[in-house]
């Protein structure tokens, strides 16, 4: 269990730094190797001191894992963690940015239909409507920022230090990102442990964020290409409006316990500064692709968790 947990977090680490950085490597402000640091650190302090909150949401909000015998409960547990981590890594090998949030939710979903189990379809709907809203949100709060930075950026006494402020204030939304990502986004990967003894929301947080560190570290860089480079031009002060408007995004579900995600919020607000520089700025043929990768996500992840812990419910019987 332990052991899919950690390959769980690892597949998200490798997809989600580009949700911290991408932006920043992009503009050309920062390096690769500074941006995978301040991934590394922030997240994990965001996982340990807030992710309790989200973490109780994935581990007890869509199934009912505390009903079940202990074995099925613990299958469920597995297959969702495996179904998860296996189409994640599928996706950061193609280099697409997709959520480890609707996977895992999807995921474990499927497990409860295997199960015959009771699934909190009320909750699981209002996690989808905030999933639709996460990157139109993040999109107008770039569109809505970026005039106020530039306004800020041409008053005298500041515009002397602009490039200064500019890579200081890149630095400090990278950070404020990356801690949100760890806040909300750990429990996509030990989220389900919660529900299995002995672990707490604290411990459950502490292993996910030493697993997505390390997928930070190895194979991150393969999707903040795509961030980065493939969607749209992106310029500093437009890298400072598109943090700061994914970071507030994702707070404010994560003060709610609801697990958005960080892929689309700041897929989204790229988006936006593409919308700002013109329409004809963002790869077309690639938001296409990205916005199909997020429809069939949660389907996926509950095919592969239906199938997988239907077969072990066969062998073990």
């Amino acid at each position: 269990m332990v052991l899919a947990a950690l390959y769980m977090g690892w597949s998200m680490g490798a997809n989600d730094a580009a949700n911290c950085v991408g932006a920043d490597i992009g503009s050309g402000v920062m390096s690769l190797r500074t941006g995978i640091i301040i991934t590394c650190v922030f997240s994990f302090l965001g996982a340990v001191l807030f992710g309790g909150n989200v973490i109780k949401t994935i581990g007890k909000g869509v199934v009912d894992i505390n009903c079940l015998p202990c074995r099925e409960s613990y299958l469920l547990a597995l297959t969702s963690l495996f179904s998860t981590a296996v189409w994640v890594t599928i996706a950061t090998y193609k280099k697409y940015p997709v959520s480890t949030s609707h996977s895992i939710v999807g995921a474990v979903a499927g497990g409860g239909f295997a199960l015959a189990t009771n699934i909190y379809w009320e909750k699981i709907i209002q996690i989808f409507i905030c999933w639709v809203l996460t990157p139109i949100g993040s999109c107008l709060l770039t569109i809505i920022l970026y005039p106020v930075f530039r306004l800020i950026f041409q008053i005298p006494s500041i515009k002397k230090y602009g490039d200064f402020l500019t890579k200081f204030l890149i630095y400090l939304t990278s950070a404020y990102l990356a801690f949100c990502w760890g806040a909300n986004d750990v429990a996509n990967a030990t989220g389900v442990l919660l529900g299995i003894k002995p672990f707490t929301a604290r411990s459950a947080a502490i292993l996910g964020a030493f697993a997505m560190s390390i997928g930070v570290m190895t194979w991150g860089y393969r999707v903040i290409e795509t961030v980065g480079f493939k969607i749209t031009n992106i310029t500093p002060l437009l890298t400072i409006a598109i943090e700061t408007g994914t970071a507030l995004n994702v707070q404010i579900y994560t003060n709610f316990g609801i697990p958005v995600s960080t892929s689309h919020s700041i897929v989204g607000a790229v988006w936006g500064a593409g919308i700002l520089q013109g329409i004809k700025t963002i790869n077309l043929k690639l938001a296409r692709e990205i916005i199909l990768t997020w429809a069939i996500t949660p389907l996926i992840s509950g095919i592969i968790t239906y199938i997988t812990l239907g077969m072990l419910l066969a062998i073990v019987k």
